[in-house]
């Protein structure tokens, strides 16, 4: 397999996940009359249907990460060769700045429009941390072949058992900054998500391995968070 197709489908992913989380967030937000449970019921179920299917699709392609957190502990643990590591990432980032302009573009929206939704605080990191540290011990721990429906329902409860809604995922947060929406997140309050998000998928792994190594996956099999 040619090595651009692994870049192209971590790019691809990220920016079909982001487009799916942002423009239903936009959607929601218009169709809920204000009832912000209703929207987050409604982003959260197109979220977790994305997540599903894009992970099934380019899976066997890339280990449909979408999320440089999960590269990132892939790597440290040889499960992605660390010289795709700085690709995998540009991928992702680049692909969560496509996907919050075409959600925008199809929604008549500007397509850079930077969000003023504050998300900081103590208690949102620690959920962020929390998010995903559960999000790669899920990935790690997934029997083979179940990965795409453990994560995709993970992500799904996470939505609602966290004070943040799970980002889970640097390239979320980057896309999110792009749109002042529903799913939207300011990019000042932006770092301290990323810090907590880093240090919660370490924090997940590490428990992975004090759990226990659980059977062989083939090379870097993981997935991502929105």
């Amino acid at each position: 397999m040619k090595r651009h197709a692994h870049y192209l489908a971590e790019c691809l992913g990220t920016c079909a996940l982001l487009c799916a989380v942002i423009g239903s967030g936009i959607m929601a937000e218009r169709l809920a009359g204000g009832n912000v449970a209703v929207a987050l019921l409604a982003n959260t179920f197109a979220t977790v249907f994305a997540l599903w299917v894009l992970i099934e699709l380019l899976g066997p392609l890339s280990g449909a990460h979408f999320n440089p957190a999960v590269s990132l502990v892939m790597a440290w643990r040889k499960e992605l060769p660390r010289q795709r590591l700085a690709g995998y990432v540009l991928a992702q980032l680049l692909g969560a700045a496509l996907g919050a302009w075409l959600a925008h573009a199809m929604f008549e929206l500007p397509l850079l429009h930077w969000s003023a939704k504050v998300r900081t605080g103590p208690a949102q990191w620690l959920a962020e941390a929390v998010a995903t540290g559960g999000l790669l011990l899920v990935i790690l721990r997934a029997p083979v072949g179940k990965t795409p429906a453990l994560v995709a329902a993970y992500i799904g409860a996470a939505y609602w058992f966290t004070a943040s809604t799970s980002f889970a995922n640097p390239a979320a947060v980057f896309g999110r900054m792009m749109s002042d929406s529903f799913a939207g997140i300011a990019p000042q309050d932006a770092p301290g998500f990323v810090v907590a998000q880093l240090a919660g998928a370490f924090g997940g792994a590490l428990l992975h391995k004090l759990l226990g190594e659980v059977q062989a996956k083939p090379e870097a099999q993981s997935a991502p968070g929105p």
